[in-house]
């Protein structure tokens, strides 16, 4: 075969496992070529776990071509819920990402503190009667309506840190 970069080589769509793979070692800082079978390569390949809502998916290397995962879910692309009936709640760092639902018939505190971190974003669902209004503590919460609260029952609102210590209030939200 005559000397050719990657970018003109063919596809090989299906590496069968006797076909034979040249790899370029260079762990000693002196380069060898050695060669390796497609079956011994993906056997090598790290296969992962993940726990997920309905059980664990197991995650190998044909996975990753074939994106299949019979159907099961695969966590951290859905949101946990923290299911909230107080008439106080203060946000904690471990509410990154959750959906905080909250169901009380009087109205609802939420408590935003300081030292959630940039990047913390929760969503909120009022499912109560009880009007859900938001409180900074040592954070600034900024809403382009100076709106501090969830409009009504069944509303739902997102609060994003774009900074240390401060947030946006986003969505269905009331004065």
């Amino acid at each position: 075969m005559a000397n050719k970069k990657f970018t003109e080589l063919t596809d090989l769509p299906s590496p069968a496992g006797a076909d034979i793979l040249a790899i370029v070692d260079d762990v000693a800082g002196t380069p060898t070529t050695k060669k390796v079978t497609a079956t011994n390569l993906m056997s090598l390949a790290p296969v992962q776990s993940v726990a997920g809502q309905t059980g664990t998916v197991t995650v190998s290397a044909g996975d990753l071509t074939d994106g299949n995962f019979d159907g099961t879910a695969i966590s951290g692309f859905d949101a946990s819920i923290n299911d909230q009936t107080g008439t106080a709640y203060t946000l904690l760092s471990s509410d990154n990402g959750k959906v905080v639902v909250l169901d009380n018939p009087s109205a609802v505190t939420v408590t935003v503190p300081s030292g959630l971190g940039a990047g913390f974003n929760c969503s909120f669902v009022q499912k109560g009667a009880g009007q859900v209004s938001f409180s900074a503590s040592s954070t600034t919460i900024n809403n382009r309506q100076s709106h501090t609260k969830i409009n009504a029952q069944y509303g739902v609102a997102s609060l994003v840190a774009y900074a240390a210590d401060t947030f946006v209030l986003a969505g269905d939200t009331a004065s």
